[in-house]
């Protein structure tokens, strides 16, 4: 029954992400914000709402190593297999600007979360824990990042808006239109759909939470291996679908940004907002994990770098890496 109830659990963060991210992106419309701080703001929310509402519920729960480990599990599972697979479907070009700037940042932070979680090592106390303070001071970093994303995109789309009026020339054949409208569903149905999504997202989480708990304790295993692997895998699985989606069509910005957002937005807002609701303490188990997760975005950072994209034999590697990591986890409780 357990299993039943965590592909429920699955199926209903997942949809009730995508009806939340409809629902508050046509309130956001009809309000004219415009589409671009829409996509940068709600929708990216979105991608991680599966993340943010199994650690959130873990966390409250006092499952902290369900908490902790989900967001763990799933940045590894995002660099590994996510990226791993797309850059096996078609390579991924690597822009300069995700080289120089948001690589770096996701390595700065990966590294940051572990050391505000190793107080064993870092801050001269046996007790490893997430704190309500150490949760606010992700948020901030959060908040920083959401504000310089904005005002980077901001400033492009200005640019572009620009360069359209000196060049209308370069234009006239593209039929582009910057911040286009979309089709917007009614106001009601749209608070409908806002409301509907943020309940589902809430129940599913608490679904997955209990069910894979349920599961962990038939094996005789922690709640924290369970996190790890099935847990992470489950609400990985839209950043799965987007980044193959966009691979297969030659958007390669698309599927390694969605992978470094989604990752940023784990570690910042996700840990962030757990732990300022109920603080999560951290098994030293888990300093492995945390370390792996640092090690394989250097990984696939170095592989950016070498020839500016992540080509078939890389992915393969990445993904190999994964398998290898899942064989290690398991090992531990056989």
């Amino acid at each position: 029954m357990n299993y039943i109830l965590l592909i429920v659990g699955f199926i209903f963060l997942v949809k009730g992400a995508d009806f939340f991210v409809d629902g508050s992106s046509s309130i956001a419309q009809t309000l004219k914000i415009p589409s671009l701080i829409i996509g940068l703001t709600i929708v990216a929310f979105g991608t991680s709402a599966p993340e943010a509402a199994v650690s959130i519920t873990a966390s409250i729960s006092g499952q902290n190593g369900m908490a902790m480990g989900n967001v763990v599990g799933s940045n590894i599972f995002n660099l590994l297999v996510v990226v791993g697979i797309s850059a096996i479907i078609k390579p991924l070009m690597i822009e300069k600007g995700v080289r120089i700037k948001e690589f770096p940042f996701l390595i700065l932070i990966s590294a940051l979360s572990f050391v505000i979680i190793a107080d064993q090592y870092f801050n001269s106390t046996y007790i490893n824990q997430l704190s309500r303070g150490d949760g606010i001071i992700l948020l901030m970093f959060f908040a920083v990042f959401m504000y310089s994303l904005v005002m980077s995109a901001l400033k492009s789309r200005n640019d572009a808006i620009e360069n359209q009026k000196l060049h209308p020339e370069e234009y006239k054949d593209m039929n582009i239109e910057i911040d286009a409208p979309s089709k917007t569903m009614p106001i009601g149905k749209a608070i409908i759909f806002s409301i509907g999504g943020i309940i589902a997202i809430v129940l599913g989480g608490q679904l997955v939470v209990n069910s894979a708990t349920g599961i962990a304790k038939s094996f005789g295993v922690s709640d924290q291996l369970i996190g790890l692997t099935i847990v992470a895998i489950g609400t990985s699985l839209p950043e799965l679908v987007t980044s193959i989606i966009a691979a297969t069509k030659g958007e390669s910005d698309i599927a390694l940004g969605n992978v470094i957002g989604s990752n940023v937005f784990n570690i910042l807002f996700v840990l962030g907002i757990s732990a300022a609701i109920s603080p999560i303490s951290i098994d030293p188990k888990l300093f492995i994990d945390c370390l792996f997760m640092i090690a394989v975005t250097v990984l696939a950072y170095i592989f950016s770098l070498i020839r500016k994209d992540i080509n078939r034999l890389e992915g393969a590697v990445l993904t190999a890496l994964y398998i290898g990591y899942t064989l290690y986890l398991i090992s531990g409780v056989i």
